[in-house]
């Protein structure tokens, strides 16, 4: 197949991404597999030496309707567009969507529930190149050290929650994607990281928060602790129930119960199952056999949904939800 992409950061990401990677992980395990792998992006990506074809990059999605070359089968954008072409165009929805807000009947959602709550079905799960997230056997132990890597400033993700149940069981919290402005011998905050800077503080910690207080798409910071062997305490919202089964992570519905957990003192956790629980459910690979079928059946000219996904519940996606 010959596949169009277009992204205008940089990629490989060099620090902080998510979305990003997966885009940039994905096309590379295409062109791995002999397919013609085109990008419009910046000029300053390095993927050429991974068999994909860089394009100068465009301003605006509308560039793309005069530059998608003909005979290329399929395009692969990760916002809300289709261009004005002849060639089919698939778009990956990472985002929950805005309220009377639409989307292409090929669109695909990052998780089961993303897709119902936006009145769809087709979806396939977010991935990691587990060659970027090397991982050393270690048995259970007791939860000492905890994680939390997201937007901090960002509400939803609900830092606040995480900061004030490891004071109280007096247990440290590393904060990477952001920072607490109370001092605490208890919190560490590493501000905004990636690569290896990332992969060091994760390394420090025993297991993952991520008490969201929204419906979460994906989480890919989920997958990320789980492929270093921590389990995950996270809420009941978005994806996280269908990503976070017993032998990972707990869900815990209120505080209370999040506080609880973070306050035991032996784990019967098994980091060495955590990852292998992650590398059998959430591998590039199997991403991209998922998007091959998907691409061949919008190649033959069949639509994913019968009708524009939109967001279906009546509140705002970023509303705080109960916690």
């Amino acid at each position: 197949m010959k596949i169009v992409f277009e992204h205008k950061g940089i990629l490989p990401v060099k620090k902080y991404g998510g979305i990003e990677r997966i885009l940039f992980w994905h096309m590379k395990e295409l062109a791995k597999r002999g397919h013609e792998v085109i990008l419009f992006g910046h000029p300053e990506s390095d993927v050429e030496r991974f068999g994909i074809t860089l394009l100068p990059g465009v301003k605006q999605a509308q560039d793309l309707d005069d530059l998608i070359p003909d005979d290329a089968d399929i395009v692969h954008l990760t916002y809300n567009y289709i261009p004005k072409t002849k060639v089919p165009t698939i778009v990956n929805m990472q985002c929950n969507g805005k309220i009377g807000e639409k989307f292409p009947r090929n669109s695909v959602f990052v998780s089961k529930k993303h897709a119902e709550n936006h009145g769809a079905e087709v979806f396939i799960h977010n991935a990691l190149d587990f060659s970027e997230y090397p991982y050393n056997s270690k048995s259970s132990k007791s939860l000492e050290s905890f994680l939390f890597l997201a937007k901090g400033s960002w509400s939803v993700k609900n830092l606040k929650h995480c900061i004030k149940a490891c004071k109280k069981a007096k247990k440290n919290l590393h904060i990477a994607g952001g920072r607490s402005l109370l001092p605490s011998k208890y919190i560490h905050s590493h501000g905004m990281v990636g690569g290896e800077e990332k992969l060091a503080v994760m390394k420090k910690c025993d297991a993952f928060l991520f008490p969201v207080r929204w419906h979460e798409p994906f989480g890919i910071a989920i997958i990320e602790a789980m492929a270093m062997g921590m389990p995950v305490l996270g809420s009941p919202y978005g994806s996280l129930p269908e990503i976070i089964q017993p032998i990972a992570g707990k869900i815990c519905h209120n505080y209370e119960q999040l506080l609880s957990e973070i306050s035991k003192k032996d784990s019967s956790y098994e980091p060495d199952k955590i990852r292998e629980y992650v590398e059998e459910h959430f591998s590039i690979e199997k991403l991209t056999d998922e998007y091959l079928k998907l691409y061949e059946k919008v190649i033959s000219g069949n639509c994913l949904h019968k009708e524009e996904p939109t967001w279906q519940l009546p509140q705002d996606s970023e509303d705080l939800l109960e916690y």
